[in-house]
């Protein structure tokens, strides 16, 4: 069986017992995935949010969905592409397919979806399982995501902000984001 024709990995929740009609990868996180600029395309794009193609999550919460998927199906490509632009040189793409590939994924549950912190921020809960030996784990976390604006075309595309990387940004810097505003009052708040 094809993968498109197949349920999308985000739509599986092992803690519900929620019998509904889950989306086809297809119908759900493949059209994000077969958009997103390839590695050579993003570095000669050279972090400008105006050159990324293919479709655009229209929330923190499908972006948050999409990037699962992603994981599960072993894109790294696309988590790198997703995360904060500046971000994106800072982490290691060979550690996130080696983590995603190991990982005996097991479904997705969203657990809150703050679509509006502020002006430009959002927050997704959400607990990603996955099966261990003893049973199944879930990762539980509170991601914080951020919306930018393309300087060229007024376009706005969700990125995840990344709380491990480590960034050499003093609070009263210009944010990471683009935003005009000082780290401190903007993304400094979710990842500090």
């Amino acid at each position: 069986m094809q993968l498109s024709t197949q349920t999308c990995p985000c739509q599986i929740n092992p803690s519900s017992n929620v019998i509904s009609a889950p989306l086809l990868y297809s119908d759900c996180c493949q059209p994000y995935h077969d958009g997103i600029c390839d590695k050579e395309a993003n570095e000669e794009a050279n972090e400008e949010t105006d050159k990324a193609k293919g479709t655009k999550a229209d929330s923190a919460e499908r972006l948050m969905r999409s990037r699962y998927s992603a994981f599960v199906l072993v894109k790294p490509e696309y988590i790198v592409q997703t995360t904060l632009p500046a971000q994106q040189k800072l982490l290691d793409i060979q550690a996130i397919e080696s983590w995603a590939k190991e990982t005996d994924w097991a479904g997705l549950e969203i657990v809150a979806h703050t679509p509006k912190l502020g002006k430009r921020h959002a927050q997704v809960e959400f607990k990603a399982y996955f099966n261990i030996p003893d049973g199944l784990q879930a990762h539980h976390e509170l991601s914080a995501f951020v919306q930018m604006k393309s300087k060229a075309n007024n376009d706005a595309r969700w990125y995840f902000l990344d709380s491990t990387v480590e960034m050499n940004i003093s609070q009263k810097q210009p944010c990471i984001c683009g935003s005009g505003e000082k780290f401190k009052r903007c993304c400094g708040v979710y990842l500090g």
